[in-house]
C-alpha cells in the first residue's frame, strides 16, 4: 500500500511543488516592544504588500488543501483502502505537513478517511450497500421538498435555475467526475435552496457529497456517458418543474436517486 502520493500531479490535486504557501513572518521580542512604543520596526512594511509575497492565511491554506483533497476523492486519485501521509502530500502541494494534516482530520469527520495512527489517514472503502442507504436517505428528504416547492414555486424562479441545469450538461460533456460533482451539487442546492431552509440545504449537501464518493473497484463507474445521462435528468426535471407538473416531478425525482445507486 502506498505511503504518501508520489509522482507528477493528477487532475485532482494542483501542482505547487516550489510555491509553497507564503507565511508572514513572526516579530521578534524586540520588534514587538518598539511597536508598543511608537517606534517603526525592521518588519514593519508601509504602503500595499509587494506582490510577490501574498499573505496567505493558515485557515486559507488549508481550505485550499481540503477542497483539492475532496476533488481528489471525487475523481478518484486518492483510492479507497490506501493509506496517505500528511508530510508526503504536503510536499506535493509545496506546504508543511500541518494544513493537510488538519484537512484530513475534517475528511475524517466526514467519513472519508480514517486516522491509521503513526502512518496517516486511509481512504474509506465503501460498498453499493451503503451507497444505497445514501440515496435512500436523500429521497426521504429531498422529494418532499420538492413536491412542495413544485406546487408553490412561481414558473420565474425554476425558469432562473436553467443556467444552472445547464452546467451540469456541460460539465458532464468533460467526462470529469470532479468537475460534474461540483455542478451537480451547486443545481441540487440552488433547489432545495428555494425552500428557504439552510439547515435542509446543509445536511442534504454533505449527503449528496458522500454519495459521490467511489466505491471500490467501481474504476468504470460514471463514465462520461453516465454523467451525461444524469445530467439529463436534470434539465427534464427542470422542465418538469416549470410545467408544474407533479407527477412528472415524482416520477423523475425518484429515477434520479435510483439511478444514484
Amino acid at each position: 500500500m502506498k505511503q504518501g502520493v508520489q509522482g507528477s500531479t493528477g487532475p485532482g490535486i494542483p501542482a505547487t511543488r516550489g510555491r509553497p504557501a507564503s507565511v508572514p513572518a513572526q516579530p521578534s521580542a524586540a520588534d514587538v516592544n518598539a511597536a508598543a512604543r511608537g517606534e517603526h520596526t525592521h518588519g514593519e512594511h508601509h504602503g500595499e504588500q509587494p506582490a510577490d509575497r501574498p499573505l496567505i492565511q493558515r485557515a486559507s491554506v488549508r481550505g485550499q488543501i481540503l477542497d483539492a483533497l475532496r476533488t481528489a476523492l471525487v475523481s478518484g486519485e486518492l483510492k479507497p483502502g490506501e493509506v496517505y501521509s500528511a508530510p508526503a502530500l504536503g510536499e506535493r502541494f509545496g506546504v508543511s505537513a500541518t494544513p493537510v494534516r488538519e484537512a484530513m482530520q475534517q475528511l475524517a469527520l466526514e467519513g472519508a478517511v480514517e486516522v491509521v495512527p503513526n502512518r496517516g489517514f486511509r481512504v474509506v472503502e465503501r460498498d453499493a450497500r451503503e451507497l444505497a442507504e445514501l440515496a435512500e436517505v436523500r429521497a426521504l428528504i429531498e422529494m418532499p421538498v420538492m413536491l412542495r416547492l413544485a406546487r408553490t414555486v412561481p414558473v420565474e424562479r425554476w425558469a432562473e435555475l436553467r443556467p444552472l441545469a445547464e452546467a451540469t450538461v456541460r460539465a458532464a460533456s468533460s467526462g470529469c467526475r470532479a468537475t460534474y460533482a461540483e455542478a451537480d451539487r451547486a443545481f441540487h442546492r440552488a433547489v432545495l435552496g428555494l425552500a428557504g431552509n439552510a439547515q435542509l440545504v446543509r445536511i442534504a449537501d454533505d449527503l449528496h457529497r458522500r454519495a459521490q464518493w467511489p466505491l471500490i473497484g467501481a474504476a468504470g463507474r460514471w463514465g462520461r456517458a453516465d454523467l451525461i445521462a444524469d445530467a439529463a435528468e436534470h434539465t427534464a426535471l427542470l422542465d418538469a418543474l416549470i410545467a408544474g407538473n407533479v407527477d412528472v416531478v415524482r416520477t423523475l425525482v425518484s429515477e434520479h436517486f435510483a439511478g444514484a445507486n
